[in-house]
């Protein structure tokens, strides 16, 4: 085995000897054997870089003698070569240099004198060392990434090694943190929620639903409808609360009679017929501007979102107006159900709802309040990007855009996964004084790519590692897998510990302290802002079916609207030191409210009591004896009896009085109410 590996080795070196004739022979050719000869070292060991570019410097000036042949004992071909090894035949990202192109005929590379840009690597001969193969047999390097051409950097750290306390903005927001209405008035549950719906949307949801229902009619649709009102669109927006608190299997069945649906609300407040007729008519934008823009779709002019712009913005707006967030806040996706067909409908397999419209949120870690939000529309594929031109990319722009640096201040700590989290993004953030923090992908651009004292193969729970770089702190940890977390405000470690369970060496497994990053323990605690604020929609939520996608962005903005008021009522019972309202609580107050203000909104509008619209009884003549009608009362009676007794000679009951305002002859004597009667049995017109 020893005599065929010297044989071999012998046969390699000589054709190298052999194929050096021509790149020994001038100080070029020196240039471009030692390339080649960088090439193998560099793949070899990668610390030994830097002293053989160094010694490659130094024998430019003279020609290099030609290699000796100087055989050593036999190695395994890992020894041998790192090429071959089998941690790097599995990792595609191995880290070399490409080796500059050579003048040779052979396939040996190398650049021109003075070139400093590299070139393809050229495919190399399988050979049993480090140097070119024979010919005929195909190389079996890995695949080459475009991170390989970085150079390292710097190594990682252990949690041993002391680091330094970054610069953090101050924290100084332009309002005080909290509620930012008048904490000493006495809110209910609906003028908070007012604060969301104003008056000025709820009168223009109307009178563009009254539009768009006079031109379903004039297109041929058939239902009973008369003008919708306010009182009438409170007892709509109650009835779709109440459906968020009791579930059903079909909207009608909160109207049924038969047992088990035997509800008195809502068909006590409003019928079947009449809510229907309203959620079809239902619209939020002007009739007359959404013909406009739907003849402009095909062009960069056509708005996607006008159907919901008018409310939509005016949610926004109160959303940012209303609270000042405190010093942690976070940014993530939420997903509103919906199988519409539509162009900017998006799919996420990592979410409980997959199919639906994308909202990027901004919402308080402490509180769960939506600060901000916006609805992603798709990729805008009608933004020409020039050549070479650099896009940030949504990642960047999306965070960019919900923090209103303007209105929230300086010195706040986003918090963010790893769909957003990225140096580019980080220093951009730091330079509008804002510190951030969240898990990132190793292959973004900018993390560090060095693998000097990096994480074992199979490290510890609890393992880490960290490289700081300027304010970017990168740190790996190792829980259940490995963890990568990037940071601005924070230090490696300073002895933080969470509980785990953890295996003893009898195979018992254990809850023990387990040491962890500053920044994964703050990312752990405060990145779940968005969530609470989904958890606290999805508990009553009024989501239901539709068939039109801008009724269920409807739902939603009244979602948020309920919550976000839940959220400021918490706020003000704490200031005055009361125990708030539970959350389902609240939403029965809210409804109870609205089904008051509607009434006293009917009782405003009532005129005053007359002759011709209150039942009164009314003399038809001068007299009691003058002009005597049968009353209807008494008639219907004796109509029962003659039916039941045959032989019964029906009785004519006359009066002298009648109602002014049903205009029947009705008894009103001591022993016979008839009046009383036929008005409490709700007989009337």
């Amino acid at each position: 085995m020893a005599k065929k590996y010297y044989k071999d080795m012998a046969e390699i070196l000589a054709e190298i000897h052999r194929g050096s004739e021509m790149d020994f022979s001038d100080s070029s050719d020196s240039e471009s054997g030692g390339s080649e000869e960088k090439t193998v070292t560099q793949d070899v060991d990668p610390v030994h870089h830097q002293q053989e570019e160094e010694s490659e410097a130094s024998g430019r000036s003279s020609p290099q003698p030609p290699p000796t042949l100087d055989i050593q004992p036999p190695v395994s071909p890992s020894e041998a070569s790192p090429l071959l090894s089998s941690d790097h035949e599995e990792d595609e990202d191995v880290d070399f240099a490409p080796p500059p192109r050579s003048s040779s005929r052979r396939r040996f590379a190398s650049s021109s004198p003075g070139s400093s840009s590299p070139e393809k690597p050229t495919k190399r001969g399988r050979g049993r060392g480090c140097g070119p193969g024979r010919r005929g047999q195909a190389s079996k390097r890995p695949k080459l990434a475009a991170r390989d051409f970085e150079p390292q950097q710097g190594r990682w750290r252990t949690k041993e090694e002391p680091d330094v306390e970054p610069p953090t903005p101050q924290f100084e927001p332009k309002h005080q943190p909290g509620p930012r209405i008048d904490t000493n008035v006495k809110w209910s549950p609906l003028s908070l929620f007012k604060l969301f719906f104003s008056s000025s949307s709820l009168h223009s949801i109307i009178n563009n639903t009254n539009a768009n229902a006079v031109r379903r009619l004039a297109q041929g649709s058939k239902y009973k409808w008369f003008p919708l009102s306010v009182d009438s669109f409170y007892i709509f927006l109650s009835i779709i609360l109440f459906f968020g608190l009791v579930h059903v299997h079909s909207r009608a069945d909160f109207w049924r009679r038969e047992w088990p649906y035997q509800f008195v609300f809502p068909k006590s407040s409003m019928s079947r017929d009449r809510f229907e007729a309203i959620f079809w008519s239902l619209h939020l934008s002007d009739v007359t501007e959404d013909e406009e823009n739907e003849r402009k779709r095909g062009t960069p002019q056509f708005d996607r979102l006008f159907k919901i712009k008018p409310l939509y913005g005016e949610i926004v707006n109160a959303c940012n107006s209303l609270f000042q967030p405190y010093q942690n806040i976070t940014v993530d996706e939420r997903m509103v159900a919906s199988k519409a067909r539509i162009g900017f409908r998006q799919y996420m397999k990592d979410k409980p709802t997959k199919f639906g419209y994308k909202l990027f949120v901004l919402a308080d870690s402490k509180t769960g309040y939506t600060s901000n939000f916006f609805v992603y529309q798709g990729k805008d594929k009608s933004k020409v990007k020039l050549r070479g031109q650099k896009d940030d990319g949504l990642s960047v722009t999306s965070v960019m855009d919900l923090m209103r640096f303007d209105l929230l201040g300086k010195g706040y700590h986003l918090y963010v996964d790893n769909f957003y989290s990225s140096p580019l993004l980080f220093n951009k953030l730091l330079k509008n004084h804002t510190a951030a923090c969240g898990t990132i992908r190793t292959n973004r651009e900018g993390f560090p790519r060095t693998t000097i004292n990096d994480l074992p193969k199979k490290p510890e729970r609890g393992d880490m590692r960290w490289i700081r770089e300027g304010n970017l702190l990168f740190a790996r940890w190792m829980d259940t897998k490995v963890v990568n977390l990037c940071s601005t405000f924070h230090k490696a470690y300073s002895g933080a510990t969470v509980l785990r369970r953890v295996k003893r060496p009898d195979g018992n497994w254990h809850r023990a302290p387990v040491d962890v990053p500053d920044a994964c323990r703050d990312y752990n605690i405060n990145m779940g802002g968005v969530d609470l604020s989904d958890a606290l929609i999805h508990y009553y939520s009024v989501h239901g079916k539709t068939m039109r996608w801008y009724k269920t962005f409807f739902y939603h903005f009244i979602d948020i609207a309920v919550v976000n008021s839940y959220i400021l009522h918490k706020a003000v019972s704490s200031s005055h030191n009361q125990a708030p309202m539970s959350h389902k609580q609240f939403r029965e107050d809210l409804m109870r409210e609205m089904v008051e203000q509607a009434k006293a909104l009917v009782a405003e509008a009532t005129p005053r009591p007359s002759l011709t619209n209150t039942c009164m009884p009314v003399f038809r003549g001068s007299t009691g004896t003058q002009d005597r009608r049968k009353c209807v009362v008494c008639a219907a009676k004796e109509k029962v009896k003659a039916k039941q007794m045959p032989g019964y000679k029906i009785r004519d009951m006359k009066t002298p009085l009648y109602c002014s305002r049903c205009n029947v002859s009705l008894c009103l004597v001591p022993d016979r109410n008839c009046f009383l009667e036929y008005h409490s049995m709700g007989l009337q017109k």
